[in-house]
């Protein structure tokens, strides 16, 4: 099958604890239901709209679905801000200054809604162009908050499980989740 990415891409494998035990392509990690790592970014225009992209109808997982704005795995030997900041410029071509990353929200424990992945959940207040590449995106929403929260109430059906997962977190002010300072 011809997807949007590489199935033979290599992941941390991690244990509850989040620390690496080993590593496995995408495609085994996926098959077994491994713990790994993914990251996801909410990113706001200038009128506090958020953007949420539509996935590509090529891609392995939640294909033609609703996503947030940028999500992506952490590369084995990456960290999770790295990964936010290269995938920021790999899906919607924000390029951020050197040394900085997208503000920390909060981080999830893998569970069915997230496909067995630690989350590291980020927001970008973005005033700038946003350059969706096509092989990973096939459309876009641009929501206020309250916009965003009807049409995951009366459509929830055209989301990822992930991205009702982390905006019912995000909209429940995330407490108790702090970054870990490892």
């Amino acid at each position: 099958m011809n997807t949007a990415q590489n199935p033979d891409e290599v992941f941390d494998v991690v244990d509850a604890d989040d620390c690496v035990v080993g590593q496995a392509t995408r495609a085994e990690v996926h098959r077994r239901k491994l713990l790994h790592r993914a990251v996801h970014i909410f990113v706001f225009d200038a009128q506090g709209r958020l953007y949420l992209q539509k996935r590509s109808i090529l891609k392995d997982t939640c294909p033609g679905l609703y996503t947030t704005s940028c999500a992506g795995h952490v590369d084995s030997g990456e960290s999770y801000d790295t990964a936010a900041v290269r995938e920021l410029d790999e899906e919607l071509g924000i390029r951020l200054p050197a040394g900085t990353a997208p503000e920390f929200l909060f981080k999830c424990a893998p569970c069915e809604e997230t496909g067995m992945e630690f989350l590291h959940v980020y927001r970008l207040d973005w005033p700038g162009e946003i350059t969706a590449n096509p092989a990973e995106i096939s459309g876009e929403l641009r929501l206020s908050i309250g916009e965003t929260d009807t049409f995951f109430e009366k459509t929830p059906e055209l989301s990822s499980p992930s991205l009702l997962f982390v905006w019912r977190k995000f909209r429940a002010g995330n407490s108790g989740n702090n970054k870990p300072s490892a």
